[in-house]
């Protein structure tokens, strides 16, 4: 349904205060913190919000048969390819440095990231801005999506974790618009996430990184 110039405006507003305003209200004061608690509590928030929303298909929040894994593995595999290469060519020492020097913890991070992190994030950057956002943006929702997503990166102190992260962010929201599910969103998601920390990328994605 059509919205009214009015509500569009302070549709917009609201989203720029929230996920930009509080991105830098955490990128000042709470740098340097885990973000993990502060995902959970934003993403129980929008579980609330969404099935409150009478137009909200709750479908939308799994809809496993919408997981589609032959062009997610497809595509993935090309950006392994090209991050291992990438990583070989530019820093050679972090090459697979994580599960070379850290078996354990990057095994926990294969097995704790996709449940405490990337879900929580789709339902945030996904599920919450399309439903809430989406007649605002129209057409430019994913774009808005992968704006929002690539930003709140900034947290880690590095420009090369917020270009990176706006890509997949365009990628995971282009996901989510076509299948209408968070579960294929999240899985693909999950495997850029996890090529990061294994390739030796991991650096740009934890605090403290600088470039």
């Amino acid at each position: 349904m059509p919205i009214t110039a009015q509500r569009r405006a302070y549709l917009t507003a609201e989203y720029v205060a929230v996920f930009f305003g509080l991105a830098l209200v955490y990128f000042f004061l709470a740098r340097g913190t885990s973000p993990i608690p502060v995902l959970l509590v934003l993403g129980g928030a929008s579980v609330a919000y969404l099935l409150r929303s009478p137009a909200f298909d709750r479908r939308s929040l799994w809809r496993g048969e919408e997981v589609g894994l032959r062009p997610i593995l497809t595509l993935w595999a090309v950006a392994a390819v090209a991050a291992t290469a990438v990583v070989a060519a530019l820093f050679p020492d972090r090459l697979f440095e994580l599960p070379k020097e850290q078996p354990l913890l990057w095994l926990a991070v294969m097995v704790f990231y996709p449940l405490l992190s990337v879900y929580p994030q789709e339902l945030v950057f996904r599920a919450f801005l399309f439903e809430r956002y989406g007649p605002a943006f129209g057409t430019w929702t994913v774009a808005a999506s992968a704006a929002a997503f690539g930003f709140v990166h900034i947290v880690f102190g590095s420009w090369v974790s917020v270009v990176l992260s706006a890509a997949g962010g365009w990628l995971f929201a282009t996901r989510y618009r076509r299948t209408r599910s968070l579960l294929a969103a999240s899985v693909e998601h999950a495997l850029y996430g996890v090529l990061v920390f294994t390739v030796g990328l991991g650096q740009y994605f934890f605090h403290g990184a600088q470039t």
